[in-house]
């Protein structure tokens, strides 16, 4: 008699007798894959391959004047620099 009521729960082997509330609403079907891609129809690298060049000249332009106009900075002082040093070395000759 004390079993009676849980017999039927424990009846399912699919859930664990503690989950069949939760369970009793799934569909058994739910989820159920009917159709997949083939790995070679998927093309995952394609719609990357067709934007980069436009992302490539977006993230160039948009960056162009903060690392163009550093790098001319410190072209600019390191020739200046070896300039400067040259004449020196050329202004204490004996």
């Amino acid at each position: 008699m004390v079993l009676s009521r849980s017999r039927p729960l424990l009846a399912r082997y699919d859930v664990s007798p503690h989950m069949v509330k939760w369970w009793k609403s799934q569909k058994p079907d739910n989820g159920q894959v009917t159709r997949h891609l083939s790995p070679y129809e998927q093309q995952a690298i394609m719609p990357w391959l067709r934007s980069f060049p436009k992302k490539t000249y977006d993230k160039f332009m948009g960056s162009f004047m903060y690392w163009g106009s550093s790098a001319v900075i410190v072209l600019g002082t390191a020739s200046l620099s070896d300039a400067a040093d040259a004449a020196q070395d050329r202004e204490h000759r004996f």
